[in-house]
Protein backbone atom coordinates (compact mmCIF):
# COMPACT_ATOMS: atom_id res chain seq x y z
CA UNK A 1 0.00 0.00 0.00
CA UNK A 2 0.85 3.67 -0.97
CA UNK A 3 0.74 6.14 1.67
CA UNK A 4 0.20 10.19 1.23
CA UNK A 5 -0.30 13.43 3.35
CA UNK A 6 -3.78 14.30 3.59
CA UNK A 7 -3.51 17.71 1.65
CA UNK A 8 -1.69 20.09 3.44
CA UNK A 9 -1.45 18.41 6.89
CA UNK A 10 1.36 16.06 8.39
CA UNK A 11 -1.34 12.81 8.36
CA UNK A 12 -0.39 10.32 6.12
CA UNK A 13 -3.29 7.83 4.93
CA UNK A 14 -3.41 5.28 2.86
CA UNK A 15 -4.52 5.41 -0.99
CA UNK A 16 -7.68 3.63 -0.64
CA UNK A 17 -10.08 4.75 2.00
CA UNK A 18 -12.59 2.33 3.10
CA UNK A 19 -15.98 3.56 2.58
CA UNK A 20 -18.68 2.21 5.35
CA UNK A 21 -21.94 3.97 3.83
CA UNK A 22 -23.73 0.40 4.15
CA UNK A 23 -21.91 -1.39 6.89
CA UNK A 24 -24.53 -3.18 8.74
CA UNK A 25 -27.59 -2.37 6.14
CA UNK A 26 -29.08 -5.79 5.31
CA UNK A 27 -32.23 -4.46 3.16
CA UNK A 28 -34.72 -2.24 3.44
CA UNK A 29 -35.99 1.17 0.95
CA UNK A 30 -32.27 2.51 0.22
CA UNK A 31 -30.58 -0.68 -0.97
CA UNK A 32 -32.19 -4.41 -1.04
CA UNK A 33 -30.67 -7.11 -0.08
CA UNK A 34 -27.18 -5.95 0.39
CA UNK A 35 -26.57 -8.44 3.67
CA UNK A 36 -24.23 -5.64 5.08
CA UNK A 37 -24.26 -7.75 8.49
CA UNK A 38 -21.91 -6.43 11.01
CA UNK A 39 -20.30 -9.87 11.23
CA UNK A 40 -19.04 -9.35 7.70
CA UNK A 41 -18.19 -5.83 7.92
CA UNK A 42 -16.18 -6.65 10.74
CA UNK A 43 -14.14 -9.20 8.18
CA UNK A 44 -14.02 -6.28 5.57
CA UNK A 45 -12.44 -3.83 8.49
CA UNK A 46 -10.00 -6.50 9.24
CA UNK A 47 -9.21 -7.51 5.33
CA UNK A 48 -8.28 -3.72 5.11
CA UNK A 49 -5.84 -3.55 7.93
CA UNK A 50 -4.40 -6.60 6.50
CA UNK A 51 -4.06 -4.79 3.43
CA UNK A 52 -2.99 -1.77 4.74
CA UNK A 53 -6.02 0.10 4.33
CA UNK A 54 -5.68 2.83 7.17
CA UNK A 55 -8.48 5.46 6.04
CA UNK A 56 -12.05 4.82 6.87
CA UNK A 57 -14.78 6.94 6.04
CA UNK A 58 -18.20 6.86 7.36
CA UNK A 59 -21.29 9.17 8.38
CA UNK A 60 -23.82 9.90 11.17
CA UNK A 61 -26.25 9.51 8.54
CA UNK A 62 -25.18 5.96 7.21
CA UNK A 63 -27.83 3.79 7.94
CA UNK A 64 -30.97 5.55 6.83
CA UNK A 65 -34.25 3.78 7.12
CA UNK A 66 -32.84 1.23 8.72
CA UNK A 67 -31.29 3.42 11.28
CA UNK A 68 -29.14 6.52 11.05
CA UNK A 69 -25.73 6.08 12.99
CA UNK A 70 -25.98 2.37 11.85
CA UNK A 71 -22.43 2.32 9.96
CA UNK A 72 -20.88 4.45 13.17
CA UNK A 73 -22.25 2.11 15.69
CA UNK A 74 -20.96 -1.08 13.85
CA UNK A 75 -17.28 0.46 13.35
CA UNK A 76 -17.50 1.32 17.27
CA UNK A 77 -18.66 -2.41 17.72
CA UNK A 78 -14.86 -3.32 15.81
CA UNK A 79 -12.89 -1.09 17.37
CA UNK A 80 -14.10 -2.38 21.09
CA UNK A 81 -12.59 -5.29 19.98
CA UNK A 82 -9.19 -4.21 20.42
CA UNK A 83 -6.18 -5.20 19.21
CA UNK A 84 -4.84 -2.04 18.30
CA UNK A 85 -8.08 -1.13 15.81
CA UNK A 86 -8.70 2.56 17.14
CA UNK A 87 -4.63 3.22 16.92
CA UNK A 88 -4.44 1.95 13.65
CA UNK A 89 -7.39 3.91 11.48
CA UNK A 90 -7.74 7.28 10.79
CA UNK A 91 -11.07 7.92 11.33
CA UNK A 92 -13.88 10.08 9.20
CA UNK A 93 -17.16 11.09 9.58
CA UNK A 94 -19.21 13.65 8.96
CA UNK A 95 -22.06 15.84 10.40
CA UNK A 96 -25.28 17.96 8.41
CA UNK A 97 -28.06 15.38 7.89
CA UNK A 98 -31.44 14.66 9.57
CA UNK A 99 -30.56 12.81 12.54
CA UNK A 100 -34.28 12.03 13.74
CA UNK A 101 -34.32 8.46 14.13
CA UNK A 102 -38.19 8.20 13.55
CA UNK A 103 -38.77 10.33 10.55
CA UNK A 104 -35.29 11.33 8.92
CA UNK A 105 -36.56 13.38 6.62
CA UNK A 106 -38.95 15.44 9.21
CA UNK A 107 -36.43 15.99 12.43
CA UNK A 108 -36.62 18.66 14.26
CA UNK A 109 -35.62 22.39 13.49
CA UNK A 110 -32.10 21.69 14.91
CA UNK A 111 -31.38 17.72 13.92
CA UNK A 112 -30.01 18.85 11.37
CA UNK A 113 -27.47 21.63 9.43
CA UNK A 114 -24.40 23.19 10.75
CA UNK A 115 -25.65 25.39 13.42
CA UNK A 116 -23.01 25.25 16.63
CA UNK A 117 -25.53 23.56 18.72
CA UNK A 118 -25.99 21.04 15.91
CA UNK A 119 -22.29 20.52 15.47
CA UNK A 120 -21.74 19.82 18.93
CA UNK A 121 -24.46 17.34 19.59
CA UNK A 122 -23.41 15.43 16.89
CA UNK A 123 -19.83 15.25 17.09
CA UNK A 124 -20.95 14.24 20.88
CA UNK A 125 -23.02 11.22 19.64
CA UNK A 126 -20.97 10.05 16.89
CA UNK A 127 -18.27 9.72 19.49
CA UNK A 128 -20.42 7.60 21.47
CA UNK A 129 -21.46 5.51 18.65
CA UNK A 130 -17.71 5.16 17.44
CA UNK A 131 -16.92 4.65 21.27
CA UNK A 132 -13.67 6.56 20.50
CA UNK A 133 -13.14 10.15 21.98
CA UNK A 134 -11.53 11.86 19.06
CA UNK A 135 -12.47 11.80 15.23
CA UNK A 136 -9.35 12.28 13.23
CA UNK A 137 -11.09 14.09 10.40
CA UNK A 138 -14.76 15.86 10.35
CA UNK A 139 -16.32 16.69 7.43
CA UNK A 140 -19.44 18.81 6.83
CA UNK A 141 -21.48 16.38 4.86
CA UNK A 142 -23.21 19.70 2.92
CA UNK A 143 -22.92 23.33 2.75
CA UNK A 144 -25.55 25.06 5.01
CA UNK A 145 -25.96 28.57 3.25
CA UNK A 146 -28.55 29.72 6.98
CA UNK A 147 -25.17 29.19 8.68
CA UNK A 148 -22.75 32.30 8.89
CA UNK A 149 -19.07 30.76 8.34
CA UNK A 150 -18.61 33.05 11.63
CA UNK A 151 -20.47 30.35 13.68
CA UNK A 152 -19.24 27.56 12.22
CA UNK A 153 -15.89 27.85 12.42
CA UNK A 154 -16.24 29.18 16.12
CA UNK A 155 -18.19 25.31 16.93
CA UNK A 156 -14.97 23.52 14.51
CA UNK A 157 -12.37 25.78 16.97
CA UNK A 158 -14.21 24.66 19.96
CA UNK A 159 -14.36 20.87 19.06
CA UNK A 160 -10.64 21.15 18.20
CA UNK A 161 -10.08 22.71 21.69
CA UNK A 162 -11.29 20.12 23.32
CA UNK A 163 -9.61 16.90 21.26
CA UNK A 164 -12.85 15.79 19.99
CA UNK A 165 -11.70 16.78 16.08
CA UNK A 166 -8.18 16.90 14.87
CA UNK A 167 -8.86 17.85 11.04
CA UNK A 168 -11.77 20.09 9.27
CA UNK A 169 -13.18 18.90 5.89
CA UNK A 170 -15.76 19.72 3.35
CA UNK A 171 -17.84 17.05 0.83
CA UNK A 172 -19.96 17.99 -1.59
CA UNK A 173 -19.34 21.80 -1.70
CA UNK A 174 -18.46 24.44 -4.46
CA UNK A 175 -15.37 25.84 -5.75
CA UNK A 176 -16.60 29.37 -4.47
CA UNK A 177 -18.11 27.67 -0.78
CA UNK A 178 -14.03 26.31 -0.61
CA UNK A 179 -12.61 29.42 -1.44
CA UNK A 180 -14.80 31.26 1.21
CA UNK A 181 -14.50 28.89 4.39
CA UNK A 182 -10.33 29.12 3.42
CA UNK A 183 -10.76 32.39 3.61
CA UNK A 184 -12.67 33.31 6.35
CA UNK A 185 -10.84 30.49 8.39
CA UNK A 186 -7.50 32.47 7.39
CA UNK A 187 -8.73 35.30 9.04
CA UNK A 188 -9.42 33.68 11.73
CA UNK A 189 -5.68 31.94 12.15
CA UNK A 190 -7.53 28.63 11.79
CA UNK A 191 -6.28 25.78 9.30
CA UNK A 192 -9.84 25.42 7.89
CA UNK A 193 -10.40 22.76 5.48
CA UNK A 194 -7.47 20.12 4.17
CA UNK A 195 -9.71 17.66 2.20
CA UNK A 196 -13.22 18.18 0.22
CA UNK A 197 -14.76 14.69 -0.43
CA UNK A 198 -16.86 15.12 -3.60
CA UNK A 199 -18.49 12.58 -6.68
CA UNK A 200 -15.64 12.13 -9.15
CA UNK A 201 -14.88 9.31 -12.03
CA UNK A 202 -14.69 9.02 -15.62
CA UNK A 203 -19.16 9.35 -16.11
CA UNK A 204 -18.97 12.56 -14.10
CA UNK A 205 -15.94 14.75 -14.37
CA UNK A 206 -18.17 18.13 -13.45
CA UNK A 207 -15.78 19.23 -10.65
CA UNK A 208 -12.66 19.39 -12.69
CA UNK A 209 -13.86 22.92 -13.56
CA UNK A 210 -14.15 24.51 -10.38
CA UNK A 211 -13.80 22.01 -7.45
CA UNK A 212 -10.78 20.61 -8.02
CA UNK A 213 -8.45 23.95 -8.90
CA UNK A 214 -9.75 25.17 -5.73
CA UNK A 215 -8.35 22.41 -3.81
CA UNK A 216 -5.14 22.50 -5.48
CA UNK A 217 -5.05 26.35 -4.52
CA UNK A 218 -5.40 25.65 -1.13
CA UNK A 219 -3.60 22.65 -0.66
CA UNK A 220 -6.17 20.75 -0.07
CA UNK A 221 -6.97 16.88 -0.86
CA UNK A 222 -9.59 15.18 -2.59
CA UNK A 223 -11.67 12.15 -1.80
CA UNK A 224 -13.48 10.90 -4.94
CA UNK A 225 -16.81 9.10 -4.08
CA UNK A 226 -18.63 6.68 -6.18
CA UNK A 227 -15.58 6.67 -8.02
CA UNK A 228 -17.20 3.45 -9.91
CA UNK A 229 -20.29 5.36 -10.90
CA UNK A 230 -21.98 3.16 -8.77
CA UNK A 231 -20.77 0.00 -9.96
CA UNK A 232 -20.63 1.66 -14.03
CA UNK A 233 -16.75 1.21 -14.36
CA UNK A 234 -16.62 -1.81 -12.63
CA UNK A 235 -17.31 -3.77 -16.44
CA UNK A 236 -21.14 -3.85 -15.56
CA UNK A 237 -21.55 -4.92 -19.56
CA UNK A 238 -20.47 -8.36 -18.99
CA UNK A 239 -21.39 -8.96 -15.60
CA UNK A 240 -24.80 -10.55 -14.22
CA UNK A 241 -26.85 -7.11 -12.94
CA UNK A 242 -26.51 -7.70 -8.71
CA UNK A 243 -26.13 -5.68 -6.04
CA UNK A 244 -26.56 -1.46 -6.91
CA UNK A 245 -25.95 -2.66 -10.67
CA UNK A 246 -29.46 -4.43 -10.24
CA UNK A 247 -31.47 -1.45 -9.02
CA UNK A 248 -33.43 0.29 -12.00
CA UNK A 249 -31.20 3.78 -11.39
CA UNK A 250 -28.50 1.71 -12.02
CA UNK A 251 -29.49 0.32 -15.36
CA UNK A 252 -31.31 3.57 -16.59
CA UNK A 253 -27.64 4.95 -16.09
CA UNK A 254 -25.92 1.82 -17.69
CA UNK A 255 -27.98 1.86 -20.25
CA UNK A 256 -27.67 6.13 -21.16
CA UNK A 257 -23.80 5.65 -21.26
CA UNK A 258 -23.83 2.07 -23.10
CA UNK A 259 -22.08 3.22 -26.07
CA UNK A 260 -19.03 4.99 -23.92
CA UNK A 261 -19.02 2.02 -21.45
CA UNK A 262 -18.71 -0.36 -24.96
CA UNK A 263 -15.38 1.27 -26.04
CA UNK A 264 -14.33 1.97 -22.06
CA UNK A 265 -14.50 -1.82 -22.17
CA UNK A 266 -12.79 -2.64 -25.16
CA UNK A 267 -9.81 -0.37 -24.09
CA UNK A 268 -9.49 -2.53 -21.06
CA UNK A 269 -9.66 -5.19 -23.00
CA UNK A 270 -6.85 -4.39 -24.99
CA UNK A 271 -4.62 -2.88 -22.13
CA UNK A 272 -5.33 -6.19 -20.59
CA UNK A 273 -6.51 -4.69 -17.22
CA UNK A 274 -9.86 -5.14 -15.21
CA UNK A 275 -11.74 -2.04 -16.23
CA UNK A 276 -12.48 -1.31 -11.69
CA UNK A 277 -9.24 -1.17 -11.60
CA UNK A 278 -8.61 1.06 -14.99
CA UNK A 279 -11.06 3.74 -12.63
CA UNK A 280 -9.44 3.92 -9.84
CA UNK A 281 -5.75 3.75 -11.49
CA UNK A 282 -7.00 6.54 -13.56
CA UNK A 283 -8.32 8.75 -10.44
CA UNK A 284 -5.12 7.78 -8.44
CA UNK A 285 -3.18 9.69 -11.40
CA UNK A 286 -4.70 12.81 -10.82
CA UNK A 287 -1.47 14.54 -8.14
CA UNK A 288 -4.95 16.24 -6.49
CA UNK A 289 -6.98 13.49 -5.67
CA UNK A 290 -5.89 11.79 -2.07
CA UNK A 291 -8.20 8.47 -2.00
CA UNK A 292 -10.71 7.27 -3.33
CA UNK A 293 -13.51 6.11 -1.03
CA UNK A 294 -14.88 3.07 -1.75
CA UNK A 295 -17.69 0.77 -0.84
CA UNK A 296 -17.02 -3.29 -0.93
CA UNK A 297 -19.47 -5.84 -0.31
CA UNK A 298 -16.82 -8.64 -1.28
CA UNK A 299 -13.20 -9.89 -0.14
CA UNK A 300 -11.98 -9.92 -3.99
CA UNK A 301 -13.66 -6.22 -4.76
CA UNK A 302 -11.18 -4.66 -1.88
CA UNK A 303 -8.20 -6.73 -3.13
CA UNK A 304 -8.94 -5.57 -6.61
CA UNK A 305 -8.97 -2.11 -5.21
CA UNK A 306 -5.62 -2.70 -3.76
CA UNK A 307 -3.80 -4.04 -6.91
CA UNK A 308 -5.22 -0.83 -8.76
CA UNK A 309 -3.04 1.21 -6.55
CA UNK A 310 0.12 -0.16 -8.08
CA UNK A 311 -1.41 -0.19 -11.66
CA UNK A 312 0.38 2.91 -13.56
CA UNK A 313 -1.47 3.96 -16.48
CA UNK A 314 0.37 4.93 -19.33
CA UNK A 315 0.40 8.36 -20.89
CA UNK A 316 -1.32 6.52 -24.40
CA UNK A 317 -3.97 4.60 -22.28
CA UNK A 318 -5.08 8.31 -20.19
CA UNK A 319 -5.31 9.68 -23.71
CA UNK A 320 -7.31 7.35 -24.86
CA UNK A 321 -9.76 7.41 -21.82
CA UNK A 322 -9.83 11.29 -21.95
CA UNK A 323 -11.27 10.65 -25.92
CA UNK A 324 -13.76 8.59 -24.51
CA UNK A 325 -14.87 10.41 -21.17
CA UNK A 326 -13.85 14.43 -22.12
CA UNK A 327 -12.97 16.25 -19.52
CA UNK A 328 -15.71 19.58 -19.13
CA UNK A 329 -12.81 21.52 -18.58
CA UNK A 330 -11.52 24.46 -16.11
CA UNK A 331 -13.61 27.15 -15.48
CA UNK A 332 -13.87 30.33 -16.44
CA UNK A 333 -12.92 28.86 -20.24
CA UNK A 334 -15.23 25.83 -20.35
CA UNK A 335 -17.89 28.17 -20.03
CA UNK A 336 -17.51 29.12 -23.73
CA UNK A 337 -17.78 27.73 -26.73
CA UNK A 338 -15.46 30.18 -28.71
Amino acid sequence: MEYVHLGRTGLRVSRICLGTACFGYISGKMFNNLGMTEERSFQLMDLAIENGINFFDTADVYGWDQGVGLSESVIGHWFAQGGGRREKVVLATKVYGAMSPEHPKESWPNQKGLSALHIKKACEDSLRRLGTNYIDLYMMHRIDRSAPWEEIWQAMEQLMREGKVLYIGSSNFAGWDIARANELARSRNFLGLVVEQCAYNLLNRKVEMEVLPACQAYGMGVIPWEPLGEGTLAGTLHKPAEGLRGTPHVAERIEKNRAVLEAYERLCAEINEPPAEVALAWLLSNPVVTAPSIGFRKPEHLESAVRSVQLKLSPETLACLNEIFPSPGTAPEAFYDY
